[in-house]
């Protein structure tokens, strides 16, 4: 799961290098943490959020399969 947010994230910024996804895992829930440039933010963002809604969206389905509850927070 973390490639598949990097895989989505990475083409989307002008710096790839600074994307960063952490892991943290509960009991009944996956959190995944994504971090990237200061100036990327509105990129992952997106107008409206529709980007980032898009992400999670992805992420979500492709989750699925897992008996957890997931989520992704996005951070500078």
């Amino acid at each position: 799961m973390k490639e598949l947010i990097q895989t989505i994230v990475k083409p989307l910024v002008d710096h790839p290098d600074d994307v960063q996804v952490t892991v943290h895992e509960a009991d009944e829930k996956t959190i995944y943490s994504l971090s990237v440039n200061k100036s990327d933010m509105g990129k992952v963002i997106g107008k409206q959020g529709r980007v980032a809604k898009a992400i999670r969206t992805v992420v979500y389905a492709a989750g699925s399969s897992q008996h957890k509850k997931i989520y992704l927070e996005i951070s500078e």
